[in-house]
């Protein structure tokens, strides 16, 4: 899987302009398992198990990754932008990115120091004062390469270091798509669908739509969630921690999780001996919270990869996490395709 992560992560997809990733998905999973793609741009994906599901099981990872969009070119021939997902303004500045079809490279600008008022030097940037300077002498010459709609996405590289870690932007979810098609590609015990979604940054849009099409009974959500294990963060602070493997949740921001699922993904991480802990904090959220509510409504579980520094260009995942997430979500769909 790890090279699948890399391969993901390097390639662009904010939300809404997902095609890179879902093409590549479909090459992994084409000869393995039947497949469509909706009006949303859902990728929606059945998998026939050796039997037949007393209940119906969905597992779900969203295809696209937080970034920019271009909303107009200054007379310079600066880029303005509006941020697509939640990303402090701190982790923006200064960074590298690619912008629109061409992948014109950038980087995030702001007003320097020095002109900066004395009083106003500690606040944290507005995005409407950055702007993205592609190295054009004006605006005509941006226009050349740049148009107002075009996707901009930060340019980080896929690196490996310490011990078992991985550093790249896109993590979050390129990780959970990652464990899903290796789930497809493996044997299964029982039929499952998939749904690799669209939009969950900008409000877990696509996932409303594909769990309306498939209609689980059950449905597991693969992500990545904050991992806070840094210092000066207090314990009960940390969310999750990196290298104690998958994270599951009790509640965030948008979803109530039942406890019944939430105990039995504990009972049997213990019994099959696979490394999982809880989210300790009510924060964020993810395609849950529209599953959940679709249709008659839904039994769900999120399973989450530590993450450091989400929704930044240097992401940092534990890749023994992934390992670990992969045994409890196959583990956990089967208990679900047969209660």
């Amino acid at each position: 899987m790890l090279e699948m992560i890399k391969e993901l992560c390097t390639l662009s997809g904010i939300s809404g302009r997902e095609n890179a990733v879902r093409d590549y998905i479909i090459e992994k999973i084409k000869d393995y398992a039947e497949y469509s793609v909706d009006p949303l741009g859902n990728l929606i994906v059945f998998k026939k198990g050796k039997n037949p599901a007393k209940n119906k099981v969905m597992l779900d990872a969203h295809m696209d990754e937080v970034g920019m969009i271009i909303t107009a070119i200054t007379a310079e021939g600066y880029l303005k932008f509006a941020k697509v997902g939640g990303i402090d303004s701190r982790v923006m500045l200064g960074r590298a990115v690619r912008v629109g079809d061409k992948a014109v490279n950038g980087v995030i600008g702001i007003k320097p120091v020095h002109l900066v008022d004395k009083g106003a030097e500690a606040d944290i940037p507005k995005s409407e004062d950055l702007y993205i300077d592609i190295g054009a002498k004006d605006k005509a010459e941006a226009e050349e390469y740049v148009r107002p709609g075009d996707a901009a996405w930060f340019a980080g590289d896929f690196v490996e270091f310490g011990n078992g870690f991985v550093k790249s932007k896109a993590l979050d979810d390129r990780a959970g798509c990652a464990i899903l098609i290796e789930l497809i590609r493996s044997e299964l015990q029982y039929d499952a669908w998939f749904s690799f979604s669209t939009q969950e940054e900008i409000g877990t849009r696509g996932a409303q739509a594909s769990a309306f099409t498939i209609a689980p009974d059950y449905a597991i959500v693969v992500e990545t969630t904050t991992a806070a294990d840094i210092s000066g963060v207090k314990d009960e602070k940390r969310v999750c921690i990196c290298g104690k493997g998958g994270t599951v949740s009790f509640m965030d921001r948008s979803t109530i999780y039942n406890k019944e699922l939430f105990d039995k993904a504990f009972e049997v991480a213990e019994r099959e001996g696979i490394a999982c802990q809880p989210k300790t904090m009510v924060a964020g959220g993810n395609d849950a919270g529209a599953i959940h509510k679709s249709r008659g409504g839904v039994k769900v579980l999120t399973v989450s990869v530590p993450c450091r520094y989400l929704h930044s260009p240097s992401c940092v995942i534990k890749y023994s996490d992934v390992d670990e997430s992969l045994k409890l979500i196959k583990a956990m769909a089967e208990e679900f395709a047969k209660w």
